[in-house]
């Protein structure tokens, strides 16, 4: 009797414990740089993200740890470093398949903690989070055990791969590269583009959500900005008159370096024009892809909405990133990429019901890896023991704490972000060395005059790439 009576006040504890748990809203935007009016820009319309940081805490300094969709995505879903590769989280799914021993995804951890997972959009490298030639076949899938739901919206663009690089109507990138324009704004709502119907899903979710039983994980990943930048042309119009400033580094920096030909964005037709030279086709595209922030933006708006709406806010943490930042002529570089401040800075905000510091910023360094064992220590359950981050309870409860060192990677360089020096070491023995504190858009490679300090920055490196060797 007392045996049936302990299970029974268990149960109701356990029941009691999940209805408690906070739920996680996370909100992954494609290629968006750190240029919001809450990060400083003014020439930027971002209402909504904007408003959303005044309800948490924004990081100035967040860095990811890959310039490139698919290995940065890797490593806020698995908490640790990997490899450099578009492909990572396939790799990883590979191992899964053969049977190796892979330590669990955010997700993954999550649903073993009673939560619902749920991914809409691009969250991870595919939108929707299958492979093939299209990216729907069912029977590759990118992570696997993770989501208990994974969808992707596909409309009049027939699958997610013709998502991924759409534009209005249902038009798809061409195979042949230089004839898919490389902006648009055309006229209609926000479902001319596909964020629009990723956004009335996310909705349609929510709105389902609110009376589930058990806490969820659910991830949103909005496309835009990513190539082609198109967005309703109602949001282009909103930065007539307005005066984007002038690119503050446009020159082409010497070797060694991690500078490239912008080939992601040459793919595209650019009416024979080439934004390195033209400077009023420069402004042009800059524009565009300022219209397609304010149309992420709005889409943004309206997932928090629904999101306040339903009650749910007052018991979701809501967390936004960026999957890297993007070079806009800066180094002149149009794209992503380098290891370059552009590239690897992206926004981060969180906000936790209940905190205290909402509107705060905090200058503090801080990595895409640290995701995961904040959000476990948020949630109150626990933190993997293989995660290469670390927790940001500290800096959420006081933004004037430290932060720690960056790590970031391409094939064959690698870099670390300190509060005053960035080091890029080349896999062929090349160095780059920058002072932020005079040298903040990384100009003057010192490398060569402070061999000590490389020696110093070089072992701080070294440690960070001995956890991401050691990744399984």
């Amino acid at each position: 009797m007392k045996k049936t009576l302990f299970f029974l006040l268990s149960l109701v504890f356990v029941q009691f414990y999940a209805q408690q748990n906070k739920n996680v809203l996370l909100l992954c935007i494609d290629d968006l740089r750190p240029e919001l009016k809450s990060f400083g820009a003014d020439y930027i319309i971002s209402p909504n993200i904007d408003a959303l940081a005044k309800r948490g805490v924004t990081f100035y300094n967040h860095y990811v740890n890959a310039p490139s969709c698919g290995p940065s995505r890797y490593t806020l879903l698995t908490g640790t470093y990997g490899s450099a590769g578009n492909d990572a989280l396939f790799k990883r799914a590979e191992k899964i398949k053969r049977n190796n021993t892979v330590n669990p995804s955010m997700p993954e951890w999550y649903r073993a903690n009673g939560y619902t997972t749920i991914s809409l959009g691009k969250v991870s490298h595919h939108p929707g989070g299958l492979g093939g030639e299209d990216w729907n076949d069912p029977n590759k899938i990118e992570m696997p055990n993770a989501w208990d739901k994974s969808m992707m919206p596909v409309k009049e663009w027939e699958h997610p791969r013709g998502t991924m690089h759409g534009l209005a109507h249902g038009e798809i990138r061409s195979k042949v590269k230089k004839t898919t324009d490389v902006y648009q704004s055309a006229k209609g709502e926000d479902t001319i583009y596909p964020d629009g119907n990723i956004t009335e899903k996310a909705i349609q979710e929510l709105e389902g959500l609110k009376n589930a039983k058990n806490p969820f994980f659910f991830a949103v990943g909005l496309i835009k900005p990513h190539l082609p930048f198109g967005a309703p042309k109602k949001y282009y119009d909103m930065y007539d008159g307005i005066q984007i400033p002038e690119i503050p580094s446009p020159n082409k920096p010497k070797n060694p370096t991690t500078w490239h030909k912008s080939g992601e964005f040459f793919q595209y037709n650019t009416w024979g024009k080439d934004p390195r030279i033209d400077k009023e086709f420069a402004q042009e595209v800059r524009k565009h892809y300022a219209a397609c922030v304010t149309y992420v933006d709005a889409q943004v708006g309206k997932i928090l909405n629904t999101l306040e709406q339903t009650g749910l806010s007052k018991n979701t943490i809501v967390v936004l990133w960026g999957d890297h930042g993007w070079s806009l002529g800066d180094h002149n570089i149009w794209g992503k990429h380098s290891l370059y401040e552009e590239a690897l800075k992206s926004p981060f905000i969180i906000v936790d019901p209940g905190m205290d510091n909402k509107g705060k910023i905090t200058k503090a360094i801080v990595e895409t890896v640290d995701v995961f064992p904040t959000l476990c220590e948020l949630s109150n359950l626990s933190t993997p023991c293989f995660a290469h981050g670390v927790s940001l309870q500290n800096i959420l409860k006081n933004p004037l704490d430290k932060g720690h060192v960056a790590y970031a990677y391409k094939t064959h360089q690698k870099t670390i972000r300190t509060n005053q020096y960035r080091l890029v070491l080349h896999k062929d023995g090349g160095q780059e060395l920058y002072n932020h504190e005079v040298d903040p858009f990384e100009t003057r490679n010192i490398a060569s005059e402070n061999s000590a300090l490389v020696r110093e920055l070089t072992e701080m490196l070294r440690q960070k790439e001995l956890k991401q060797n050691h990744t399984k």
